[in-house]
């Protein structure tokens, strides 16, 4: 356990119903003992404007979020990271590429939860040195120039990465809580909201309404202790599309629909796409095909498409947690491969680049 940790003993009671308690450090004493540092946060206060600015139309590139579905193997997560970064400068024009650092996963039922809460992949759940090497990867992809995002699961984990990220998502499972939405509201970033598991986008439409709007709730402050948290609102969320039980809903008729539905609840048309889940069949090697779908909207017309989603890593697939596991493959859901994304992303971009010099040649 690190030795900041102040750890209480784990004391039996005469009550055998009674949780145990092992006591973590702060975000505060977390993100002393990592800083961003001046240059960092300057990074990534730039990072979220140049965001902003993709969801309010003032820049045409398209937003991509694109990473490994869960960090489980930080030597793998680092070469993807200098990998994509290298990518990011290729096609920095036309592309605004965004780690997935996802160190959290939800869990219908049962299974691991992510690098947070076990790092060491056996049950121990060693959530100080998680908490702690999940800061620590962000931080170096940071330093590497990209943008880092991640779904934000458990309220109380956020205040330990917050600062570092630029960009996040509420989940499917998460975008009706209302604890989320409180928790949207005061964070200093751009938040994508998903459909709900039923595909439909009125959920998230709620979410995002109040998001938008200053709430005073219960929470916990940066050090650690029971607090009112006063919140002023987020201006900056927009709606992810996942599909849902019935199926996709990256089409074109889908995508009018949802816009359609936003236009009604007043909140800005901006959509993402994200081409796993159930748009993707739960197929990672369809994602290309969804990808190349919504792009060809995007360069149709339709700028309400702002972004995509892709989970990828160094080789595709997944595997089951074990004693063996194949080095960059996924353990949680399959994965497109590094060479497939690469591919996918440089034939993005140029045909972005294409239609961008036509209309500066037109104009």
């Amino acid at each position: 356990m690190n030795a900041s940790v102040s750890a209480l003993p784990n004391t039996a009671h005469t009550d055998t119903k009674a949780a145990l308690t092992q006591r973590l450090p702060s975000a505060s004493q977390l993100k002393q003992q990592l800083p961003l540092g001046a240059e960092l946060s300057q990074l990534v206060s730039q990072q979220r404007q140049a965001i902003r600015a993709i969801l309010n139309g003032e820049d045409s590139r398209l937003l991509v979020v694109v990473g490994p579905c869960s960090l489980h193997d930080p030597v793998s997560a680092l070469e993807y990271a200098s990998q994509l970064a290298a990518l990011s400068r290729d096609l920095s024009e036309d592309l605004l590429l965004v780690m997935r650092a996802y160190v959290e996963k939800p869990r219908t039922t049962i299974g691991w939860k992510g690098l947070a809460y076990d790092p060491h992949l056996d049950g121990s759940d060693d959530m100080a040195h998680g908490l702690t090497l999940s800061r620590e990867l962000m931080i170096e992809m940071l330093r590497m120039g990209l943008p880092v995002s991640t779904e934000l699961l458990q309220p109380m984990a956020a205040g330990y990465f917050d600062d570092v990220l630029g960009w996040a998502a509420i989940g499917a499972r998460t975008t009706e809580s209302q604890i989320h939405r409180e928790m949207a509201s005061g964070l200093d970033l751009p938040v994508g909201f998903k459909n709900g598991t039923d595909g439909g986008v009125g959920i998230a439409c709620d979410a995002m309404r109040s998001s938008a709007h200053g709430h005073r709730h219960f929470g916990v402050d940066s050090q650690g202790h029971p607090a009112i948290i006063m919140t002023s609102g987020n201006p900056d969320t927009h709606l992810v599309l996942r599909g849902g039980h019935s199926g996709p809903n990256y089409d074109r008729s889908s995508v009018a629909k949802a816009r359609a539905g936003l236009e009604k609840n007043a909140i800005p048309a901006r959509l993402m796409v994200d081409c796993s889940h159930a748009n993707s069949g739960k197929d990672p090697l369809r994602q290309p095909h969804v990808f190349k779908d919504v792009l060809a909207q995007r360069l149709e017309g339709d700028h309400s498409l702002i972004g995509v989603m892709l989970e990828s890593h160094l080789f595709e697939g997944c595997q089951a947690l074990g004693n063996d596991l194949r080095y960059g493959v996924s353990v949680t859901d399959g994965c497109l491969g590094w060479e497939a994304t690469e591919q996918l992303l440089r034939d993005a971009a140029s045909q972005l680049q294409q239609q961008r010099r036509a209309l500066l040649a037109a104009s």
